[in-house]
């Protein structure tokens, strides 16, 4: 019978048949732990897809505040050039017209906000010029919430909001960017 050396011995080999369940179970552990942050862009409900031309609407040029923005980020608020920084103060008394003018909206129930921009229009311009517009709502039904009800327009309850909303509704129509240049 053969000896075996101590040296002989202390060869054994490592078991890898079990590496590769042991990978797999870290790469599902990670998988299943890891967060995936998702961007969110303007949360927009479109109307369903129509292969019919819409129908032509005659709009009366008072309630409509139209908003465009060229391909060099410039903004033209009713025909006038405008800064982003006036942009929603102008929307809100478009839409609310305090003083009754005959160049503002009749009310807030009529008046239109209009958005256009162009394709070369940066989309950094694009969501700041969309927020300014949507704050300007916001800002509105919150002063109506506070004016009725004394309370911040988040903490009334469904029913108020809703009259709110009515009275104030939301109508931002934003047109096909136009092509580059084209405004």
């Amino acid at each position: 019978m053969p000896r075996t050396s101590s040296r002989d011995r202390m060869n054994n080999e490592i078991n890898a048949g079990s590496m590769a369940d042991i990978a797999f179970l870290l790469l599902i552990f990670f998988l299943v732990t890891t967060t995936i942050d998702v961007d969110k862009g303007v949360l927009v409900k479109l109307p369903p897809w129509s292969n019919e031309p819409p129908p032509e609407l005659k709009l009366n040029e008072r309630n409509v505040f139209s908003v465009l923005v060229n391909s060099e980020n410039q903004l033209l608020v009713r025909n006038e050039p405008t800064d982003i920084d006036d942009l929603r103060e102008r929307c809100k008394e478009f839409i609310m017209n305090p003083e009754g003018l005959k160049t503002l909206a009749k009310s807030p129930k009529q008046a239109i906000v209009s958005l256009k921009n162009d394709r070369g229009t940066e989309y950094k311009t694009y969501l700041l010029v969309y927020n300014e517009l949507k704050a300007a709502y916001n800002e509105l039904r919150e002063e109506a919430a506070q004016s009725r009800y004394g309370k911040s327009f988040e903490y009334l309850t469904k029913d108020q909001q809703r009259a709110i909303r009515t009275d104030i509704p939301l109508v931002l129509s934003e047109a096909e960017p136009s092509d580059f240049g084209d405004e």
